[in-house]
């Protein structure tokens, strides 16, 4: 299982951005895990990822708490499935993959920066990891 964390922009906050690689670099030590900026016009995410379970943040989707996130990557993980999550630039998700998605997931109902949305975003993937494997992160 490659679990990867894509979003729809430029990196243009380096803090944002340096914070949400730490979260996957250290996500790594437990399952491979990728994070990379994707362009819809040029990348096709469902020919490139057809069986991986598509999660993608959008305000209207579901609220999970830390341990709801944390079955949904247990879940995929005993699937043997890749899990791919999408983060929209400025202007939301392409709106042909919205309808798309196996999953619309809400992180909060605050309007944020999607920037500090992935970082959000790979904080709580390590938390899901980090528990997973009985490490003592987030006790």
């Amino acid at each position: 299982m490659t679990l990867h964390l894509l979003f729809v922009g430029r990196r243009r906050d380096a803090h944002a951005n340096a914070l949400a690689q730490e979260y996957i670099k250290r996500s790594s030590r437990f399952l491979a895990c990728r994070m990379a900026e994707i362009d819809p016009r040029r990348f096709d995410l469902f020919q490139r990822h057809p069986a991986a379970l598509k999660v993608f943040l959008d305000p209207a989707g579901e609220k999970f708490t830390s341990a709801q996130f944390q079955g949904l990557v247990e879940s995929t993980r005993l699937e043997a499935r890749d899990l791919v999550f999408l983060v929209g630039g400025h202007d939301g998700l392409p709106p042909e993959w919205r309808s798309r998605a196996d999953m619309l997931l809400s992180l909060t109902p605050l309007t944020l920066p999607h920037e500090l949305a992935r970082a959000v975003l790979a904080e709580q993937i390590y938390r899901a990891l980090a528990a997973m494997n009985n490490h003592p992160y987030g006790r």
